[in-house]
């Protein structure tokens, strides 16, 4: 089995107001080719800052972290940019769609930055595919939370990048919509996708391949 995501002794150190704050400490984890894992643990437990280095949205202070065997900590910060814009797609919780772009436009944007022709034709192919063919011309405070939150999915994965990361994408939904996310996300397992998500529903974790559990800063055993 291929491994995809590669992190030794990972660690995160951040200066706060009081002194340095240890995020991470020594995190070993592999993620393998088409695997769906769950990172669970409490609030403060390190889940969403692993997932941001794992996307190389946060640079370790000790260790490395390799996804699909380049080193992601030697990359400066426009190489970090084109490498995800190819093979990365993250989920947050809070949507980050661009306000006064149309949904169409959004999820085009990010085909045209992974160097995709056609955009606004596939755009709107992809937010079909997740229900929302009717609100292509909508902007953001136009829609709600449920279909922000599609709209995201839609852009992350329209490049069909080879990882997908997802910070509790459910956690602003209702549960009704939640689950209609997670469908649309573990579906992607069907085309091949390596899902890494970070949630505290136990219903979600259930649902993964692998789950690892997080406190303070470590995987815990």
């Amino acid at each position: 089995m291929n491994t995809v995501l590669q992190v030794e002794q990972a660690a995160l150190r951040l200066n706060g107001s009081a002194g340095p704050v240890e995020i991470l400490r020594g995190i070993d984890l592999d993620v393998h080719r088409g695997e769906t894992l769950g990172l669970v643990g409490p609030s403060g437990s390190g889940k969403s800052s692993l997932l941001m280095l794992l996307g190389g949205l946060e640079r370790p202070t000790g260790g490395t972290v390799r996804a699909l065997g380049q080193d992601l900590s030697a990359m400066d910060e426009d190489a970090l940019s084109r490498f995800r814009r190819g093979n990365m797609g993250v989920v947050f919780q809070s949507f980050h769609l661009i306000p006064t772009m149309t949904a169409q436009e959004n999820v085009a944007l990010a085909l045209e930055l992974a160097g995709q022709e056609d955009g606004m034709a596939r755009a709107a192919e992809e937010l079909n595919a997740v229900g929302l063919g009717h609100r292509l011309d909508h902007y953001p405070r136009q829609m709600s939370g449920g279909e922000q939150q599609r709209v995201a999915l839609a852009r992350a994965w329209a490049p069909r990048p080879a990882i997908l990361l997802a910070d509790e994408p459910t956690g602003n939904l209702d549960s009704s919509t939640g689950a209609q996310i997670m469908d649309l996300l573990f579906g992607l397992r069907d085309h091949g996708a390596t899902l890494v998500l970070v949630t505290h529903a136990p219903e979600l974790a259930e649902r993964c391949d692998r789950v690892v559990h997080m406190a303070d800063g470590r995987l815990a055993a």
